[in-house]
């Protein structure tokens, strides 16, 4: 079910599919603040779940440095970057699943014959480590973005440009899955159309998107046939 919709087949046609991966394939966010939470822990602070919340979408820099900005607690970026991920992969295993209609959607994409992308703002090895647990690795898809690829991350477009440009494709031609505001918003500077979906956030923060749904397995057809 659709919650929003703009049916509107102006402008170029559909080509491409970019999906964001955090809250748009996965739900990894709570793994990744249980490990970031582990690793606080480690230094001597006890941190909250709820303190990571304005960072969603960020990518792990922001997430993990903007709760010790907050805080005003010390970090060496690199060793502890390090250390939370590693927690964190040992923490998916046997426990991260693909969201609901994941597969089937881009298996729908394929069959339409659309060029498909990840582009996300966490780092390579999280990104990997996340398509490989959910059976979609990166080989799946024609090109695959993470956060090491550009300088400026959402709310920015930058992440969103490069992969149409590797896709070869231009952005208008190009539809943004995405669940959280600042990706939205890059999704939109950068040109591209965008569904967006409830995981992380209710419909009325999403209003920018141009379409709005439950999640993948819920998407409107016109999001998929302009």
């Amino acid at each position: 079910m659709a919650l929003t919709d703009n049916p509107s087949r102006d402008g170029p046609r559909l080509r491409g599919v970019i999906f964001d991966m955090d809250g748009v394939l996965v739900r990894s966010e709570p793994i990744l603040a249980e490990a970031a939470i582990q690793m606080f822990a480690e230094k001597g602070f006890d941190v909250r779940h709820e303190e990571f919340r304005p960072f969603l979408g960020m990518g792990e820099d922001r997430y993990i440095g903007g709760v010790a900005e907050a805080r005003g607690i010390r970090l060496d970026p690199e060793r502890d970057k390090a250390r939370t991920y590693a927690l964190y992969l040992e923490l998916i295993k046997g426990r991260l699943r693909a969201l609901p209609g994941v597969h089937e959607l881009v298996d729908e994409c394929r069959r339409r014959g659309l060029r498909l992308a990840v582009a996300s703002s966490a780092d390579e090895i999280k990104v990997a480590g996340n398509l490989r647990e959910i059976g979609l690795p990166p080989s799946t898809f024609d090109v695959v973005v993470h956060g090491d690829h550009v300088a400026r991350k959402k709310p920015a477009p930058d992440i969103f440009l490069e992969a149409t440009r590797r896709l070869g494709l231009e952005p208008s031609s190009c539809l943004v899955i995405e669940d959280a505001i600042s990706g939205i918003a890059a999704a939109k500077a950068a040109g591209a159309r965008c569904l967006a979906v409830t995981t992380s956030f209710p419909p009325e923060r999403l209003a920018e998107a141009d379409w709005i749904a439950l999640g993948l397995d819920h998407v409107p057809a016109e999001a998929l046939e302009w």
